[in-house]
């Protein structure tokens, strides 16, 4: 019988490797292919209900509605434009006209003011994808024939460009940096050769498994997907799939230095590891998919992508592991094999005894210093600006389009090549256009004409609707932009019977930060209840549980306040995305749960065994390091994010790297058991072990 069951574990085992080597080979490939089925059309990705959005849905029937503009601009070097140059630049950008991907026929070249500059708009079709890079060039050899100047371009069409351009390589690139950063951590704590390796396989398998299933969903317009959640989605995946590896691979490791056999000690880390990696992971699955009550488009897209990933990552961790784990024995921490007795890897009981005993010694004292510092640094969260980032600052590397805008601002009206798009019921024109004229940060609104153009000739009505652009005086992406299209909301708004929207890049940033505020306020105490429920389910308490929710949100106050500092005076950032403060509440709340669940599952077990007090010290022992390991390797994994040079990621990569470090080795480590063991076995009221803190060792 013995003989029996023995050949029976080491089958399930050698399947369960078998299967996953089997997933890993097949859709593995998924992770490059992702990038197929993504979009970095960022007018996908705006309100549902804004006004600017149902200026789009409005204006599906003009002409302009439907087409991308790419802003040509020449310079002279200083010198006046000619009418011999701008005649030359006309016709060079009319030869464009019936050209793949041009639509309509390229306005004429306009000079500026100061007669040092041409200005001429192309419209491309909005659907190039792959081939918009292509159209551009052309459109720039175009541009190029006029003698005596420089011709750069600026405009939708040349920031799409440069932001698919900055997601090129996405898949290689980070996910080169975020495997090559955890290898190397593991290898360098761990001193191990086979378990390093075989961690970062289960991670990749679960990616794949992920990439796959988002891939298929995304295929069939059930998910959408865009650069930045495809770099979020590995990243989280690689990060969650090694913390939950890590957790599971050191309790094995006592296991097995406990019973011996392989495939005991395997079982018994599944069962008793499998509550605080499931309650985790449901932590942040929930918390991602508390997103879909969003309406920013792209952040109900991270939601349910993010909380495939998690699932995937423990699925993984769950299957994959214990049977490697299993068919490895000993040898998996070769050369470093354990011994008889349970350690914590890299010297850790050593470390963590003395952090133990300086929580025990000063708990008050502790946890009360740390609190203040907390604070102190928390007070400078309100200057964190969610305004959005310049368009001269969305690229941390020279961008094409970027340059050329500077160019354009430099000659032309700051909003040239982005106008503020009214829409307006055709029998109040003349009133819209000229309440529009006379708004303080509008330099000119001209009606659309039937050619397709502002102003000359009738205009064009569709559905008893016309469409005026306003030129704005300053950058589109500026606040005073942002000012402007909101005094110009105001004034359209008040004409009887003209039904007038406003929409148009700027309205739409405007838009999106207004909605990105709503969201905060919706979805943030959203978050903060399902952590709360699951860890009450888990550890049968109430005070423990609130305790936690406010130590990770002290920990994300302070996060911000030390951002706000290094984002403004270290990294040059005037302002952060709109959705950076909410999904580094989303990742670095729902992912610092993650350690003080481990760490508060842990107590609770040794406290049912030797007291609330010898609980906390016991658990903050025999987890320290474990925890520690996976706080580092997580955020080294959300700092490859900066390989990628998009303000957006960065600010994000910093803010849940070093929101980690800070949770993991300062609130978890000092904050939380301090906590505890002032309060006392009160902290787990109302359960019985409040009350009987539990049999004495």
């Amino acid at each position: 019988m013995r003989s029996t069951s023995g050949r029976a574990r080491w089958l399930i085992a050698l399947v369960l490797l078998l299967v996953w080597l089997a997933v890993g080979g097949t859709l593995g490939p998924y992770a490059g292919k992702l990038g197929e089925v993504a979009t970095n059309d960022q007018a996908s990705f705006l309100p549902r209900n804004a006004e600017s959005t149902r200026v789009l849905e409005a204006g599906e029937e003009f002409d302009r509605s439907e087409t991308l503009p790419a802003v040509v601009v020449w310079t002279a070097d200083g010198e006046r434009i000619g009418k011999s140059r701008q005649q030359a630049a006309t016709d060079a950008v009319a030869g464009l006209a019936g050209e793949n991907g041009v639509v309509g026929r390229p306005s004429p070249a306009v000079v500026s003011e100061d007669g040092e500059a041409l200005q001429a708009v192309v419209q491309l079709e909005p659907d190039l994808g792959d081939d918009l890079a292509g159209v551009l060039d052309e459109v720039g050899r175009a541009a190029e024939r006029v003698p005596g100047t420089t011709a750069q371009i600026a405009g939708p069409a040349a920031s799409q460009a440069d932001l698919s351009d900055a997601f090129g390589g996405i898949d290689g690139l980070l996910l080169g940096a975020a495997l090559g950063a955890v290898l190397l951590i593991l290898l360098l704590v761990y001193r191990s050769v086979l378990l390093p390796i075989v961690i970062i396989l289960g991670a990749v398998f679960a990616l794949g498994l992920a990439c796959a299933v988002v891939y298929v969903l995304a295929d069939r317009d059930l998910l959408r997907v865009d650069g930045q959640v495809q770099g979020i989605l590995s990243i989280l995946v690689i990060g969650a799939a090694t913390d939950y590896a890590l957790l599971l691979s050191a309790r094995f490791r006592e296991e097995l230095a406990l019973r011996g056999d392989r495939f005991t000690a395997a079982a018994a880390a599944v069962r008793r590891s499998a509550g605080a990696i499931t309650a985790s992971a449901g932590t942040v699955a929930l918390g991602l998919l508390a997103l879909l009550v969003s309406d920013l488009t792209n952040n109900r897209a991270l939601g349910p992508v993010g909380a495939i990933g998690i699932v995937c990552a423990v699925v993984s961790t769950m299957t994959f592991l214990p049977a490697a784990l299993a068919l490895l024995g000993r040898a998996a921490y070769w050369p470093y094999r354990p011994k008889e007795e349970a350690d914590a890897p890299a010297g850790g009981h050593r470390v963590w005894r003395r952090v133990a005993g300086t929580v025990d010694r000063h708990p008050r004292r502790l946890w009360v210093v740390t609190a203040l510092a907390l604070g102190l640094c928390a007070a400078f969260a309100p200057s964190l600006s969610a305004r959005g980032v310049p368009l001269d600052e969305v690229f941390v590397n020279d961008a094409p389009s970027v340059a050329a805008q500077e160019t354009l601002g430099e000659h032309f009206p700051g909003g040239s090549g982005n106008p503020a798009v009214v829409i307006a019921a055709a029998d109040r024109a003349g009133e819209v256009r000229a309440a529009a004229q006379r708004t303080e940060g509008v330099v000119s609104a001209a009606t659309i004409s039937a050619t397709g153009r502002p102003g000359g000739g009738e205009p064009l009505v569709v559905d008893g609707r016309v469409r005026i652009d306003a030129t704005l005086r300053d950058a589109a992406d500026s606040d005073a932009a942002k000012d402007a299209v909101e005094r110009l909301r105001a004034n359209v708004h008040g004409i009887p019977g003209a039904e007038a929207l406003v929409g148009g890049y700027t309205a739409q940033q405007y838009d999106t930060q207004r909605t990105a505020a709503d969201d905060r306020a919706l979805i943030i105490p959203i978050v903060l209840a399902v952590i709360l429920v699951i860890l009450v389910l888990l550890l049968r308490s109430l005070l423990v549980p609130v305790l936690l929710v406010a130590t990770v949100a002290l920990n994300f106050l302070a996060t911000l306040g030390v951002s706000a500092l290094v984002f403004e005076h270290l990294f040059g950032f005037s302002g952060t995305d709109a959705s950076v403060p909410l999904y580094g509440f989303v990742f670095l709340v729902a992912l610092g749960v993650d350690y003080n669940i481990f760490l508060m599952s842990r107590v609770r077990e040794e406290a049912l065994a030797h007291g609330s007090r010898q609980g906390v010290l016991r658990g903050l022992t025999t987890t320290g390091g474990v925890i520690t390991s996976a706080g580092v390797v997580l955020a080294a994994t959300f700092a490859a994010l900066m390989v990628i040079p998009l303000a957006f990621l960065i600010q994000i990569a910093f803010i849940v790297a070093f929101g980690v470090l800070l949770d993991t080795l300062v609130v978890r480590s000092l904050l939380v058991p301090a906590l505890v063991i002032d309060i006392g076995p009160r902290v787990w009221w109302p359960s019985a072990l409040s009350r009987t803190d539990g049999p004495r060792a």
